[in-house]
């Protein structure tokens, strides 16, 4: 098994535990995170494990893409823009796709990006006190590689109110929109993701894969266009004048005075 700089793995009973290991920037997806995400969960459909477990260490889960990353984007080239929001696609595209079962033990804020990793699993357990949201309008960003899969969870409604509004949730709504699967005490959380896990061991390994397999299938021809619009917004984003000043308003914690308010469209 490959060694990892931002991430714990354990493996007990088939199980397999991916822990997020930033808890000094909430778990904030960098590039290399997003890498290894993608790198371990491709190590794990290799591997005798027969459940993953993706949880966060730390207070929080995932705060989404890193803010000290996203002020240094307007100076990189297209290139590399685009593969920065390739990136996000490529982690979140392989946990849609992965083919075990997935629970999502988020143990704090699963926010943008965060959020993306959370919904993504088979199974979201959830803390009461979590908070969820794609707050990326209020950065100047768009949420455009998460809006394909939040689409197809909440509907089209939910998914204009909640991009738009850039607004956060306390897990209790999450539930009630089925984005969240249980809610669980913090200090029961692990055993009760373990106890689920144990569970999905008594599965046929070979039907839920099929089951994973077929849901998927349903959706790859649009995702596979609606991901590569996406990253084209995403990339384009970058260069945005609205998207530099939240930035920067958001590392010197002052309000944003957006650009595009003084320009005619």
């Amino acid at each position: 098994m490959p060694s990892f700089h931002h991430l714990l793995i354990h493996n007990a009973n088939e199980i397999r535990t991916i822990t997020m290991n930033r808890p000094e920037k909430r778990n904030a997806l960098c590039p290399l995170l997003m890498q290894e995400i993608t790198q371990a969960l491709d190590e794990a459909e290799d591997s005798d494990c027969r459940v993953v477990i993706l949880t966060g260490a730390g207070p929080a889960f995932c705060a989404g893409l890193d803010m000290e990353h996203l002020s240094t984007l307007h100076a990189t080239t297209e290139e590399e823009d685009r593969r920065d929001s390739e990136n996000m696609a490529n982690v979140l595209r392989t946990l849609y796709e992965f083919s075990k079962p997935v629970i999502a033990a988020v143990n704090g804020p699963a926010i943008a990006g965060g959020m993306g990793l959370a919904m993504l699993a088979d199974f979201t357990l959830a803390v009461p006190e979590a908070k969820f949201g794609f707050t990326e309008v209020k950065l100047g960003y768009v949420p455009a590689i998460v809006a394909s899969f939040l689409l197809r969870q909440v509907g089209e409604k939910v998914t204009r109110e909640l991009l738009i509004s850039g607004r956060l949730i306390r897990t209790q709504e999450a539930y009630h929109l089925g984005v969240v699967t249980q809610i669980v005490n913090a200090e029961e959380l692990m055993q009760t993701a373990y106890a689920c896990a144990q569970g999905l061991l008594q599965n046929s390994p070979q039907a839920m894969r099929e089951v994973k397999r077929l849901l998927a299938m349903h959706s790859k021809r649009r995702l596979d266009e609606e991901i590569e619009d996406a990253i084209e917004v995403n990339a384009h984003q970058h260069s945005a004048e609205d998207f530099r000043e939240g930035v920067q308003a958001f590392l010197k914690h002052r309000k944003p005075e957006w650009p595009s308010l003084h320009t005619r469209v």
